[in-house]
């Protein structure tokens, strides 16, 4: 039997069927009225998250900003850091931790909202127990990174940068389920006012500790120690005084069924970790090149374009109701977006690198990979929006399969056959000579030291 159409100004001027969705769209204007109801929706819930996420990303960009221009090796050390160790800690932290997003969505759903602050201090339990074990890899990030054939002087400075980083690590243990506890009452514009002034005041101290008083990476670190924990504090701070619903008091019911907690987790956690540890591997491949310095480098500044367009496409159905006109009005909307980033990044591939650096070699270098770039931009468009339907919809363990088969089995032996058995690289080409001058010295004979 065919839906009736509603009066005139309801939602989407449609019944919903049974599923939730909307009835069959049999017009041009009826279908740009559920595309404008979709739209509306979609933003609403998706904007403040998507603002959150630049303003998160944005940190790293500036740090890699006002390094960039303390020279080459500080920024690919710092970049190599950043790309792997927090890289593998951040997926490491943040899958642990996405038992809680299920359990405070169901529990909201249900109800049962003073269950939201049991679930969260559930987490910070097992993240901050979960923190310890990154303890040995951020001691010994040095060694490790040489292991996996990183150019020595990049590990060493990389090394004492993510040893200085440590105290951050403690920090993601309370964030992470500070914010899918907010995430979950639908609290989402007091998170993008906090990573606003965040941003600011990490803004403010990169330039108070790097050019003002002259620290250089141990400014680096010390600015990005007391952002994360500002963030962290931030948010407990609101949620102790204006959660009172959600949140009432510590509790001893937080140890209880912790195992069944970690269970929980273990899909999603492998399906956050094969993709977020997949960018860790890029670097990895791409330090064993000549010229590692370069092009790390190049490959760090490229990268923060394509995380930040990755993240919020992936926000936008994560947070939305994954109906069937939701999932086409998000792909369609992301695209067109995802095809705008490619042409401003071809247009300004000469220039937008001046940002980050000095050096006229790395701005050469990325210039070069602006194409790829902004091919990616539109190709990261849609695959985060289908895998925010994935889980949705429940099917963690799914696109853990897929991603597992995409990236690992797939991705980066093609990677490793272009750049090294076709010589594609990165497309830097070779100077004359591998070995790069540093401030009228070898890299070679650089002392790192002087460095951080």
């Amino acid at each position: 039997m065919e839906t009736p159409l509603l009066k005139d100004g309801d939602a989407g001027n449609r019944l919903k069927a049974e599923n939730g969705d909307y009835a069959e769209v049999k017009c041009i204007s009826e279908a740009a009225t559920v595309f404008k109801e979709e739209t509306i929706k979609l933003w609403k819930i998706a904007m403040p998250l998507v603002f959150n996420i630049v303003c998160y990303y944005a940190t790293t960009s500036l740090t890699n900003i006002f390094v960039g221009h303390l020279g080459e090796l500080q920024l690919s050390a710092i970049s190599i850091s950043v790309s792997v160790i927090y890289t593998f800690a951040f997926g490491y932290m943040l899958g642990m931790g996405s038992a809680l997003e299920t359990l405070c969505g169901q529990s909201f759903g249900a109800g049962q909202v003073h269950m939201l602050g049991i679930y969260m201090q559930r987490s910070w339990i097992i993240l901050l127990l979960s923190s310890l074990v990154l303890l040995p890899i951020y001691i010994f990030a040095a060694p490790v990174l040489k292991f996996l054939g990183q150019d020595p002087d990049v590990a060493n400075l990389a090394g004492q940068y993510t040893i200085l980083t440590l105290p951050s690590v403690f920090s993601l243990a309370i964030s992470f389920p500070t914010q899918k506890f907010l995430q979950a009452q639908s609290k989402v514009d007091v998170m993008a006012w906090i990573g606003l002034i965040v941003l600011i005041e990490h803004a403010v101290l990169l330039w108070l500790f790097i050019p003002v008083m002259g620290w250089g990476l141990r400014g680096a670190a010390a600015a990005f120690n007391i952002t994360e924990w500002v963030t962290a504090i931030a948010q407990l701070v609101y949620v102790f005084g204006w959660c009172k619903d959600a949140w009432k008091g510590f509790s001893w019911d937080a140890f209880k069924e912790i195992w069944a907690f970690v269970r929980l987790s273990i899909a999603s956690a492998v399906m956050l970790c094969l993709e977020i540890w997949y960018m860790m591997s890029i670097p990895l491949l791409a330090g064993h090149l000549p010229n590692a310095v370069i092009i790390i480098g190049s490959l760090s500044i490229c990268s923060f374009v394509i995380e930040v367009g990755k993240f919020c496409h992936g926000t936008i159905l994560l947070e939305a109701r994954p109906t069937k006109f939701s999932v086409y009005v998000a792909v369609f909307q992301s695209l067109i977006i995802g095809l705008l980033c490619m042409v401003l990044i071809l247009v300004t591939k000469d220039y937008f690198a001046v940002i980050y650096t000095d050096s006229k070699e790395l701005q050469q270098s990325v210039s070069k990979l602006a194409w790829f770039l902004g091919v990616t931009m539109v190709l990261n468009s849609v695959q985060p929006v289908i895998s925010g339907v994935a889980v949705g919809l429940g099917w963690q363990a799914t696109v853990a399969n897929i991603n597992l088969a995409c990236y690992y089995a797939f991705g980066i032996p093609l990677g490793y056959i272009l750049g090294y058995v076709a010589n594609f690289g990165v497309m830097v080409e070779e100077t004359s000579s591998r070995m790069q001058k540093w401030g009228g010295q070898d890299i070679s004979t650089h002392k790192v030291g002087d460095d951080i």
